[in-house]
Parts: C-alpha cells; sequence; structure tokens
C-alpha cells in the first residue's frame, strides 16, 4: 500500500480525495491543521505523496521527508513550499493554476467598483441607521473615467481585464513574459512598471509572490504612484509591505485600498491597516465558490494518480524536479 498524506486543509473532510486514490492502491492520512511543526515532520517523514494547503513546508521540513516523490499544492502560489528545496532532493512540486480564474477575477473586479463606488462604506452607515454618504464626494468615482493598470497578464490579469472592457476605461499592463500582440488585441495597452506607476488611477496586482515581486509595492514604489492611486490586491499578501501600504493610505498618498490577502495572514486585528476607513480587507477568500473547490480537490488528487501511474506529471513549478515519478 503506497502512502500519501494531508499536511492541513479547509475543508470539512478529504473524504473525496480519499475516494479517488483508494482505487490505486494508496492510503491517505491527513491532518486537519499541522502548525506543530514535530507533529508536520511526523506525517510527512515516510509519505511517497505530499499534499499541503498552508503549511509552512520549508527546507527543514523537506529535510526530513525520506520516500517523498512528488508534493502538490491546493491552489496556484507555492510560496509556502521551498521549492528550491525539493528540487535539490529531486522532488517535482506541482500546483493547480487554472482551478479559480473566474472567481478571482471576479472578485478583483468587485473590489475595483467597491473602491470606486465606495459601496461598503456607504451601506454600513446606512446599516448603522444614518442616511447620508459615508465619503466625501471627491471619493466617488465612474470607472469609465480612470486608467487601470494591471501587473502580471495571466490568466487571471487577462480575464480581469477582459472584464474591464465593458466599463470603457483605459487598460494598462506590465508583463514582461507575456505575449504584447495578444495584449494590444485585449485593448491593453503594454507599458514598463514604471509607466503603469505613473499613469494609473486604479492599480491590481495578478502575479506571483517571487524573489523578484516579493514586497515589490513598498514606500518607494508608492511614492512613484500618483496621489489618490487605489490599490488591489487579490494575489500574494507578501507583494505588499503591509506597514507602508497602511502609512500610504493614512496620509492620503493612496485614497484607499481593498486588499483579499495581506502579510502576515491572518492580520492582527489591531494592525493599523485593519482600522483603516480606506482600507477594505475581505479574509483570503477571492477563489472561493462550491465549484472552484471541488475542481481543486479533484485536481490534486487527479495529478497525484497522475504520479502513481507513472505518467507525466502535469503543472511541475520546480523545473530541476521534472520528470516521471513511479
Amino acid at each position: 500500500m503506497r502512502q500519501a498524506v494531508i499536511t492541513d486543509y479547509n475543508f470539512a473532510d478529504v473524504e473525496l480525495e480519499r475516494s479517488l486514490l483508494a482505487p490505486l492502491g494508496c492510503q491517505l492520512d491527513a491532518l486537519k491543521s499541522s502548525s506543530n511543526r514535530d507533529e508536520l515532520v511526523t506525517l510527512v517523514k515516510h509519505a511517497e505523496f505530499v499534499i499541503t494547503q498552508f503549511a509552512d513546508l520549508n527546507a527543514e521540513v523537506i529535510g526530513q521527508m525520506e520516500k517523498c516523490k512528488l508534493i502538490v499544492r491546493y491552489g496556484i502560489g507555492v510560496d509556502n513550499v521551498d521549492v528550491k528545496a525539493a528540487a535539490l532532493k529531486r522532488i517535482p512540486v506541482c500546483n493547480v493554476p487554472d482551478y479559480c480564474t473566474n472567481e478571482v477575477a471576479d472578485h478583483a473586479l468587485a473590489l475595483i467598483l467597491d473602491l470606486c463606488r465606495r459601496v461598503t462604506e456607504n451601506a454600513v452607515k446606512v446599516r448603522g441607521g444614518t442616511w447620508g454618504s459615508a465619503v466625501p464626494l471627491q471619493a466617488m468615482r465612474s470607472l469609465k473615467d480612470q486608467t487601470v493598470g494591471i501587473v502580471a497578464y495571466g490568466r487571471i490579469g487577462r480575464e480581469v481585464a477582459l472584464r474591464l472592457r465593458a466599463f470603457k476605461c483605459e487598460l494598462v499592463a506590465f508583463d514582461p513574459f507575456a505575449d504584447e500582440a495578444k495584449m494590444r488585441a485585449d485593448d491593453v495597452e503594454p507599458v514598463s512598471l514604471e509607466q503603469l506607476y505613473s499613469r494609473s488611477t486604479i492599480i491590481t496586482l495578478h502575479c506571483p509572490s517571487t524573489e523578484e515581486t516579493r514586497f515589490m509595492i513598498n514606500a518607494e514604489s508608492i511614492a512613484r504612484m500618483r496621489v489618490g492611486t487605489l490599490l488591489v490586491n487579490v494575489s500574494r499578501g507578501t507583494l505588499v509591505q503591509t506597514d507602508d501600504l497602511a502609512r500610504a493610505l493614512a496620509s492620503g498618498h493612496l485614497a484607499a485600498a481593498a486588499v483579499d490577502v495581506t502579510d502576515p495572514e491572518p492580520i492582527d486585528p489591531a494592525h493599523p491597516l485593519v482600522g483603516l476607513g480606506n482600507a477594505l480587507i475581505t479574509p483570503h477568500v477571492a477563489a472561493w465558490s462550491p465549484q472552484a473547490v471541488l475542481r481543486l480537490r479533484q485536481a490534486v488528487a487527479e495529478t497525484v494518480a497522475i504520479a502513481l501511474r507513472g505518467e507525466k506529471l502535469p503543472n511541475v513549478v520546480n523545473g530541476r524536479a521534472l520528470g516521471k515519478v513511479s
């Protein structure tokens, strides 16, 4: 009997995964939460296949893996996995890059519209018993009059652009790896990051958290943005230096921000960002829908099934570990 483990999950159970792997002769063990390091190491030590959601699979933990042939993450980003350490041990790391594209694009659009129309603040004021605008007139914007800068033009960034096109705003995007002809065909102007900062009245982030992008939004980069810019982040919390964001919002350099992700997560309720009226925070739910979660879980289980069958793995993110698993 071959063994797979799940380090952590936020679903009701893992019976779906178990039902898909058991017929292939694979036993599945799981922890609901793996905050205890020793418990985590014990779980993964002899497992052939490791499925993870948010657990910190750092170099130390990966170094304790004696039989692992595959790590799969429930999600798109793999920043909780030390992919270099895995590659050094010839362990492929796979993700699921396309399970929630529409959900995240929808959430980004919802946040952009909220920042322009200040829906949440006005609704909360009425719920509190007061009729009248919660913000000054200058805070209410028409999306048609905005220039939206999209940082990264991958699956989600493009879907956001296609949604925004219906609102007739100006669209610019920065992505050194994207096809500029395809961007122009979508009525999106390719620009440098500096041009995006200086021209955009709304900036929305859709890049992974890497060594190059980590904390790319900080005091220095914010200073290069237009006064009154709106910022949206539905990608990764570590793209933004949280303290710098709070200071920019408090000073008014940024007019408002809406984020579905923070650094750290969950954010401390006492952090200044939480108490700011021009900061809208949702609890990392942009990817959520019943259909998306089902697709995610099925895709993760199928990746392990592919490994069990010795077939070529999909979506390997650490190139040094490419190849079949048997």
